[in-house]
């Protein structure tokens, strides 16, 4: 990634665009944003609006062709700016797991669709995750296309970004959560005959290649979905709302 790329991506990371992300943004946390923009020329925008009023966030209008600048892509007229995500440091993460009701950490390794990835945002914060733990390089992550399909869970979820997530699972282990990962082949174990236990991370691997060895290596379970119907694979987000569900349905 040359330097005016990563400097865009940078400038877009706190960008949520899209009416219904936005919404929920203002209904859940209006406190995280710092400004809505809005295209002059966009009809049906009176709902923002009247949120932005209600609630005191600083809205303004501006002109479509600059609100393409801001974000190139599908913002349907709207385009929130965000004050920062809740990037946490990874002991802090750990300690937040141990007193979660749901005590799971999602660690992401190189996942790259963020609309996996904002689906699986979206999925943690549902069951009540502690936070989520992905590595710098070559993710997804934090990027507006994500952020549109979390719809405001990424900026409400704690997240853990580090240099060396295997290093980082090792930190996990050693403060006493066990280390799952979803895997296929004998080495795997039926989610549905696994015994879980908590506090836990869940490892989600790369759409295409999953877990590299070095992460993979670090999980001391890996939990497999039993296929039916002449399936034999589900996407990442797929998978791991499948999983997180039945780690819930354990832990209660």
């Amino acid at each position: 990634m040359d330097h005016q790329t990563h400097e865009k991506s940078e400038n877009n990371a706190h960008l949520t665009p899209g009416r219904k992300p936005v919404l929920e943004l203002l209904t859940s946390r209006p406190e995280a944003l710092d400004t809505v923009f809005l295209s002059e020329d966009a009809p049906g925008l009176g709902d923002v609006i009247g949120k932005c009023r209600e609630l005191g966030v600083r809205f303004r209008k501006v002109r479509r062709p600059d609100l393409d600048r801001m974000y190139p892509g599908n913002h349907q007229g709207v385009v929130a700016r965000l004050r920062g995500r809740q990037l946490v440091e990874l002991d802090e993460l750990i300690t937040r797991a141990a007193g979660s009701t749901f005590p799971l950490i999602l660690a992401l390794d190189q996942v790259q669709d963020p609309g996996n990835v904002g689906t699986l945002a979206r999925t943690l914060l549902a069951l009540g995750g502690a936070g989520m733990l992905f590595p710098k390089d070559r993710t997804a992550f934090i990027g507006p296309a994500a952020a549109k399909a979390a719809a405001g869970a990424l900026d409400s979820l704690p997240l853990c970004q580090v240099v060396n997530l295997a290093r980082a699972l090792d930190a996990c282990a050693e403060a006493g959560l066990a280390i799952y990962g979803s895997g296929t082949g004998p080495e795997s174990r039926d989610l549905f005959q696994a015994r879980l236990h908590f506090p836990a991370v869940l490892v989600l691997g790369n759409e295409d290649k999953g877990m590299r060895p070095n992460v993979g290596k670090r999980c001391t379970e890996k939990l497999s979905i039993p296929m039916q119907g002449g399936f034999d694979s589900l996407n990442v987000a797929q998978a791991g709302a499948m999983i997180m569900t039945e780690m819930l349905r354990q832990r209660l």
